[in-house]
């Protein structure tokens, strides 16, 4: 999905986007409104229930955004989309990051 598709869906309430970037990452540099899972000890039932959003993964580049969506569906969730190219793709869209926490 492309970074301004997933911001519209983010800001109309139908995605829920889920970053799978480490706690460093994270820190250094924020998704707005994103939950973090990270990567290295992803498991898909941390991932909270999306209440009627379609879960978007996320990450740097757009790598581990799809080996996430791969591990949920192994898990059985119907998470198959994540944003291409990542946080790199999303500000080079334009799109506003927020400091990390």
């Amino acid at each position: 999905m492309t970074a301004e598709d997933v911001s519209k869906g983010i800001a109309e309430g139908r995605y829920l986007l889920v970053d799978v970037r480490e706690q460093h990452e994270v820190a250094a540099e924020a998704y707005p409104n994103a939950v973090v899972v990270p990567l290295s000890s992803f498991d898909p039932a941390q991932i909270p229930d999306p209440q009627g959003k379609q879960v978007v993964f996320a990450c740097r580049s757009g790598k581990r955004s799809v080996t996430a969506s791969l591990a949920a569906q192994a898990a059985g969730l119907a998470y198959d989309q994540h944003l291409a190219g990542g946080i790199l793709g999303w500000k080079a869209s334009g799109l506003p990051t927020k400091p990390g926490s």
